[in-house]
């Protein structure tokens, strides 16, 4: 009968242990490394480099559309020469948010 209840007991502190890891990742509160945003990047085929799409990228599109008078379309479903075009356009147009406040 001894044996049995050290069987048990070291079935229990197994049990406990591999469930541990389990039990300890679904508490709530702040997660430590919370996700990054989702990194997309495009080829720029005329200059041969990738930009990064964000936000910011997204809002450059958006004038340079409004700028030719058309309407929204997302960038992907953009014919190739489109999206060529929009690169020529955005190269001559950089970003100047770091100069911003000075």
């Amino acid at each position: 009968m001894h044996s049995t209840y050290r069987y048990f007991l070291n079935t229990l502190v197994l049990a406990a242990a591999l469930a541990a890891p389990a039990l300890t990742g679904a508490t709530a509160g702040p997660h430590p490394n919370p996700p990054q945003e989702l990194q997309v990047r495009v080829y720029d085929s005329n200059h041969h480099d990738y930009q990064n799409w964000d936000s910011n990228e997204d809002r450059s599109y958006r004038l340079y559309l409004n700028e030719r008078h058309r309407e929204y379309r997302p960038y992907a479903e953009i014919k190739a020469k489109d999206q060529r075009s929009y690169w020529a356009w955005r190269h001559q147009h950089p970003d100047h948010n770091e100069h911003e406040g000075r």
